[in-house]
């Protein structure tokens, strides 16, 4: 038997998820072209979680998943999206902590976050002016021989003579 992967969905994980998994049906308020049956058919749900659990793992870009084992790459996508509007992951999120809580245990009464969602206020001193501003030219010092930099000149137009 091969190494598992991180990916890969395991079928006691796939027991919890699929019953969190939203249902699509069609519905009854919209008018179709096409009737019952037809279309694309619908991708296994295991198999369109365990292309999520892939690019979620992986750190890959949607486009880049593996069609032959995954399927249409931006058919994962909208299922994500959907999943995700129905609150899917946050339910499965908490039924994880609930099951790991029961398991190992989490102390509730000490938590800590990190959060650097703000410029630090400070680090202006320390690391000096923007990457991107440190080379202009106005900033920089006068040249060794006094003269200016850029010397004063009357501007030419190409409509008018100089």
């Amino acid at each position: 038997m091969g190494k598992i992967q991180s990916w890969d969905v395991s079928d006691a994980l796939w027991e919890k998820v699929e019953a969190l998994v939203p249902r699509t049906s069609r519905n009854p308020n919209k008018k179709y072209q096409r009737g019952p049956g037809g279309g694309r058919k619908l991708l296994p749900y295991r198999q369109v979680f365990e292309g999520i659990v892939y690019v979620l793992r992986t750190g890959c870009q949607w486009k880049t998943l593996p069609r032959e084992r995954f399927g249409c790459p931006s058919a994962i996508h909208r299922y994500f999206l959907e999943w995700a509007q129905a609150g899917s992951f946050l339910v499965l999120w908490q039924a994880g902590l609930t099951d790991y809580d029961e398991l190992q245990g989490i102390a509730w009464d000490w938590q800590s976050m990190d959060g650097a969602m703000t410029k630090a206020p400070l680090a202006q001193e320390s690391v000096g002016a923007n990457p991107t501003d440190r080379g202009k030219k106005g900033d920089q010092e006068a040249h060794p021989g006094g003269r200016p930099r850029y010397p004063a000149r009357r501007r030419c137009h190409r409509s008018q003579p100089s």
